[in-house]
């Protein structure tokens, strides 16, 4: 199998990232793992989709960190590759890291992903689903029984009365972004600065008004969907939990919270089924649901992290799940002369 790893930039990935363990054990089993940025792509006159990428040298490695600075130094295979033969190509890239000035960043695995499929590679998540999803207005597609209550404006009295409405106490946040930039709990003795925080978060578009779920004050659950369903290995779940640190609200790893063992309830995988149909009818191959309480926070469709974390805790590595799942697609390709929907395979 010829798979490929697009990331945002190759320079800024570290031996611990999901993406690096994916592409280790791609090799590890016998796989060529190409790696590529988003601004390594190329459609050329012959409308064949080019890419410079890098590939490591060996064919075992047992560190992230020895495979990581192979594919980064001067032994690595750099190869214009021809991304049109590849079997797989999987967008690793998280679009919220590229806003602003590198905007054209946010879509350009999407956009090349897209012309991909043609020739029937495989790509995962499906590029058109990703292209919907690019901000947090996707949550919103989902049932209402697994969010939480939510209003979306730019409109500063609109976000006030939600406040109110929610007893003084509710979060805002930006519409665009990840890692837990730019969110605020509001309190009852925030009034006074409520103001503020609504100009501050909408500087840079629309804002999420979102009711306060007290389970938070635990932390989150990172659970991982494959195929539509919870990941699971050797009868393990891949999942972690992450516990907020001091008075800072956010759980996220990038805020300081600090990550312990997941136990996944009931309750969780009845969210996890409520949710299953539209990840497989968009093609969303790999997820992680944040799942606080009985509700879900947030579903990470763009490159979700922590297959590391999860086994850590379980002592299963999950990468080798992934990679095997890859492959069976590939098999079916074959079995049917590339002649499938790709937004079909990405989750079958």
């Amino acid at each position: 199998m010829r798979i490929g790893f697009v990331v945002n930039d190759i320079n800024t990935e570290q031996a611990g990232y999901t993406t690096t363990r994916l592409a280790m054990t791609a090799i590890n089993l016998g796989h060529e793992a190409w790696v590529m940025g988003v601004g390594d792509f190329a459609y050329d006159v012959d409308e064949i989709i080019r890419a410079r990428a890098r590939s490591a040298h060996l064919k075992k490695y047992k560190l992230g960190e020895s495979y990581l600075a192979d594919l980064k130094g001067k032994k690595a295979k750099q190869e214009r590759i021809s991304v049109d033969d590849l079997d797989v190509l999987m967008l690793r890239n998280d679009p919220s890291t590229d806003t602003g000035t590198r905007s054209w960043r946010q879509s350009a695995g999407i956009n090349f992903g897209r012309i991909a499929m043609r020739h029937g590679v495989i790509v995962v998540n499906d590029p058109n689903a990703l292209s919907g999803a690019m901000n947090k207005m996707y949550f919103q597609l989902f049932p209402e029984e697994v969010r939480p209550r939510t209003i979306i404006t730019r409109d500063r009295e609109e976000l006030k009365n939600f406040v109110e409405s929610e007893g003084g106490k509710a979060v805002l946040k930006p519409l665009q972004g990840s890692g837990g930039t730019g969110v605020f709990l509001v309190n009852n003795d925030d009034k006074a600065n409520l103001n503020q925080m609504i100009d501050a978060v909408s500087r840079d578009g629309y804002v999420i008004g979102q009711e306060y779920l007290p389970a938070a004050a635990e932390g989150d659950i990172r659970l991982f969907m494959m195929n539509g369903q919870p990941l699971r290995y050797k009868a393990k779940y891949a999942a972690f939990r992450r516990v907020r640190t001091g008075d800072d609200m956010r759980s996220n790893i990038h805020a300081g919270g600090k990550m312990r063992k997941a136990e996944i309830t009931k309750e969780h995988l009845e969210l996890a089924e409520m949710v299953r149909p539209k990840l497989v009818q968009d093609g969303m191959f790999l997820v992680g649901l944040d799942i606080v309480g009985n509700k879900l926070m947030e579903i990470n469709v763009f490159s979700p992290g922590g297959l590391g974390s999860a086994q850590n805790f379980e002592k299963v590595n999950f990468t080798y799940a992934v990679i095997n799942a890859l492959e069976r697609k590939v098999d079916y390709m074959r079995y049917y002369r590339r002649n499938f929907d790709n937004i079909e395979m990405a989750t079958l």
